[in-house]
């Protein structure tokens, strides 16, 4: 425990001043900046897509440093008033989560001019909850804050890579509320699974627990690695099955069968989306990639009952749910197909029985 204060503390000395010099200093020269990304916008006839990124991402610094301002006066107001670790002290973050999360999109929409279309949100409903979300981008995480914790007060714990706690906000706020993080795309170990577990953990009815089920964010080249390992392991059942899936990975079964074990009374909720998946390095965000992109979100709700409880069967529920996940994504990602023509038309029907 001493040394994963001193771990936390050393990356704390890091962060945080990087991040307010990166603000103060993207703030000071700001006019020469400007100045450089449009003559770069110029020159490459593209709609401000330079200038508008960095815009976007000083937004996005000042809502860094904002949040560590306010997480350090909470955490003086909790001390003075015998808060500290107590239920209003949770309250508070949680709801500086919230702000944290919609100042960001609303940065995305100011700045980038990105839109955010959403079905099956209002069908979501109360808790407890189970959620498993694509991942496509570091983007993606603000996604459930938003649409499900901002609009509909859920409390959703998190299950997050441990890179992310090089994001000084995340890791002063993700570490006081309650969350997981852990290795991203490494084996699924007992401690990590049982951490996964215990996170489940008196979740109640306005709550719930979130899940990236893939481990890591999709690429080709780990989908071609999954499924030569699949083979090489023999399991040509799960490598078949994982074949059939385009742009989402195959769900790991560790975290995602230690969270339906743990919490058996809890519905299911899936959310697919596009938008985010041609950003897979920070140049394509400087190179304008995500200006006036349209991100479309989807939930669709699976209750307990219909959850299997065998393991085996258990997996091919997951399975059947994740390819429609991925089907969702063809559908949205390939426009000019029939199915997708007709998506256009009719939106997604959310099926509360799930598949």
């Amino acid at each position: 425990m001493r040394g994963q204060s001193l771990t936390t503390l050393a990356r704390r000395l890091v962060t945080i001043p990087l991040y307010v010099g990166l603000f103060g200093g993207a703030l000071c020269a700001l006019p020469g900046i400007l100045i450089i990304t449009a003559i770069v916008d110029v020159a490459r006839g593209t709609p401000w897509g330079a200038t508008r990124s960095v815009l976007f991402f000083i937004w996005y610094l000042m809502c860094e440093v904002i949040g560590v301002m306010m997480s350090g006066m909470l955490w003086c107001a909790a001390l003075i008033t015998g808060q500290l670790g107590g239920v209003r002290y949770v309250d508070w973050h949680f709801a500086l989560q919230w702000w944290w999360a919609r100042m960001v999109l609303r940065g995305a929409e100011l700045t980038l001019g990105m839109r955010f279309e959403v079905e099956g949100d209002c069908d979501v409903g109360a808790g407890p909850m189970v959620v498993f979300i694509r991942h496509a981008s570091v983007g993606d995480t603000i996604l459930p804050a938003v649409f499900l914790s901002g609009r509909h007060g859920l409390r959703l714990r998190y299950v997050l890579k441990r890179e992310l706690l090089w994001d000084p906000c995340l890791d002063i706020v993700g570490n006081r509320l309650p969350n997981c993080f852990v290795r991203r795309g490494g084996a699924d170990t007992e401690a990590e699974v049982a951490a996964i577990g215990r996170l489940a953990a008196g979740v109640r009815r306005q709550e719930g627990v979130l899940i990236y089920p893939e481990g890591t964010r999709f690429t080709e080249a780990k989908r071609a690695r999954i499924l030569a390992k699949l083979e090489q392991m023999g399991e040509l059942a799960r490598a078949d099955q994982a074949r059939q899936l385009r742009y989402v990975l195959p769900p790991r079964a560790g975290g995602s069968l230690a969270l339906l074990e743990s919490l058996p009374a809890a519905d299911v909720v899936f959310c697919a989306h596009v938008g985010f998946d041609d950003i897979t390095r920070f140049s394509d965000f400087l190179d304008g990639g995500l200006v006036r992109k349209t991100v479309r979100v989807a939930f669709w709700r699976v209750r307990a009952v219909d959850v299997p409880r065998d393991r085996d069967a258990r997996l091919d529920w997951l399975f059947r749910q994740w390819k429609r996940v991925d089907d969702w994504v063809v559908e949205r990602r390939q426009p000019g197909t029939a199915t997708g023509a007709r998506a256009r038309q009719h939106p997604m029907t959310i099926d509360s029985r799930g598949a």
